[in-house]
């Protein structure tokens, strides 16, 4: 089904003239007590449109409707246990829930529903984890119902859509190709287009959808900056020229970058560095294309969201290059065709658009490369470490079957030293970090229960075959509070 993300500052009026099926508030970085909180139009609970608050907006209905947000009280974050208040009855809650798994990341709680409301399940931190008010048609969940690491979250999202909402499943893949393919072409109209091209899924299938709408006007451009992985440069520019039949500049910039880095350890100035010098060579290698005005890329909704969100109310997690880290005086106009998708629906588009498994189904890697998986100065010596590293992680992985069972897998390399004994000699080397997680959209993610022997595998691995390395490491973080990547 369609929907729109729209900023809390939308007005009761403008609700109503877009005529929604149904209202879902998401969650969000801040307290409801706090000065500058995002709040809602009161008159929008008037509408008699059906409401689902997520987390946040669970907080923000209770607050705004006359319950108690509570302060002060211990946060859940991460997997929480559910239970079903005795004799609740719920329209909302699937009738099987009770003492279940559910994701969360909140430090405040609702402890005194709204008059009206009735309080329908809590946690050991959430004395109220679900409410609701049916005949006005508004429901709340503190934790997040959207995202896998809930298992039954999307049982009650479709009955929140389908049987409260009463909304049909009639949008599909293929009416987000033809809406978007219109887009580009009104938007570009005979204009020549560059493709930043990174060798992900994202820049694939911008890349395909572009070359769709436009044809011959879009040109690809591949950076090598000497941040990718093991031999990919090599794999990117093959794979694009046989599959993809568009035509391809590849620039090799793996110095220059090395150049601008050199000593430069914060991971914000790592990533504005990365983006602008990006951009520079970008409008320095046009092949030729001197009245090009516009630059494709595959920015993504998350990447908008962490890094400050659509209309700039979000909290800036990170900058990614494609997003926040563009220079203000970049002389090329963003064309970005997937802005408002999620990874799993890159991913079917792709589908839809004909690429191949091979490019549809590759992990998610960062715009910036691993430039943000070395903690600390990105040096030739450093990415050379990382590499093999990650090329052994990820091909263990691979051999042991679980690669289309992860979202990420991967090598970090920390910007820290530790004693070791190799044979008879004291060693002083870095350690590796091994970061595997599960998600469905990167908005969440758990970190993977691998096999203690695949570990040892990739461990032993690791420190016989990577010089300069003496000890791994497993993250065994979730996102929330870490993310994915560490930098």
């Amino acid at each position: 089904m369609y929907s729109e993300i729209v900023p809390h500052r939308i007005t009761a009026a403008e609700v109503a003239a877009k005529q929604p099926a149904a209202l879902i508030l998401s969650g969000g970085p801040k307290s409801v007590h706090v000065e500058g909180a995002p709040s809602l139009d009161p008159a929008i609970y008037e509408l008699g449109i059906p409401i689902l608050g997520i987390c946040y907006g669970a907080q923000l209905i209770a607050q705004q409707l006359g319950g108690t947000v509570g302060r002060g009280h211990r946060g859940e974050y991460g997997r929480a246990r559910l239970t079903r208040l005795r004799d609740a009855v719920s329209s909302l809650l699937p009738d099987d829930l009770d003492d279940v798994d559910v994701w969360m990341s909140h430090f405040d709680a609702v402890t005194e529903v709204p008059p009206g409301f009735v309080a329908t399940a809590s946690t050991p931190d959430a004395p109220v984890a679900a409410m609701e008010n049916p005949e006005r048609r508004i429901w709340g969940v503190q934790y997040h119902p959207e995202v896998v690491h809930t298992p039954s979250g999307s049982a009650l999202i479709d009955r929140f859509l389908h049987e409260l909402a009463g909304i049909g499943d009639t949008w599909t893949m293929a009416s987000i190709i033809d809406e978007q393919v219109a887009a580009v072409r009104a938007q570009v109209g005979t204009g020549r287009v560059i493709c930043a091209l990174s060798g992900g899924v994202d820049s694939a299938v911008a890349a395909a959808l572009v070359h769709r709408a436009i044809g011959a006007q879009l040109v690809c451009i591949y950076v090598d900056t000497g941040l990718m992985r093991l031999n990919e440069s090599d794999q990117v520019v093959e794979t694009f020229k046989r599959n993809m039949g568009i035509e391809l500049i590849h620039v090799d910039a793996g110095q220059r970058y090395f150049e601008k880095l050199a000593g430069v350890t914060e991971p914000e100035t790592k990533r504005k560095i990365i983006g602008e010098l990006f951009v520079r060579i970008f409008e320095a290698h046009t092949g030729g294309l001197s009245d090009a005005e516009y630059l494709v890329q595959g920015t993504l909704y998350p990447d908008v969201i962490e890094s400050g969100g659509s209309d700039g109310t979000a909290a800036v997690i990170k900058s990614h290059h494609n997003v926040g880290g563009l220079p203000e005086d970049m002389t090329l106009k963003l064309v970005e065709p997937l802005r408002m998708l999620f990874k799993d629906e890159v991913r079917k588009l792709g589908r839809e658009l004909g690429l191949p498994d091979e490019i549809v189904m590759r992990q998610p890697f960062p715009g910036p490369g691993l430039g943000v998986r070395i903690i600390g100065e990105v040096t030739p010596e450093r990415v050379a470490i990382l590499q093999h590293a990650d090329a052994i992680v990820r091909e263990e992985i691979r051999e042991a079957g679980l690669e289309r069972e992860l979202w990420q897998a991967f090598a970090v390399l920390a910007d820290i030293r530790s004693v070791g004994v190799m044979g008879d000699e004291r060693t002083y080397a870095h350690p590796i970090i091994i970061r595997a997680v599960t998600s469905d959209d990167a908005m969440t993610a758990d970190w993977a229960r691998l096999p203690y022997d695949l570990l040892e595998t990739m461990s032993n691995r690791i420190i016989n075959e990577v010089r300069g390395v003496n000890r791994v490491a497993y993250d065994i973080t979730s996102k929330p509070p870490g993310t994915i990547e560490w930098e």
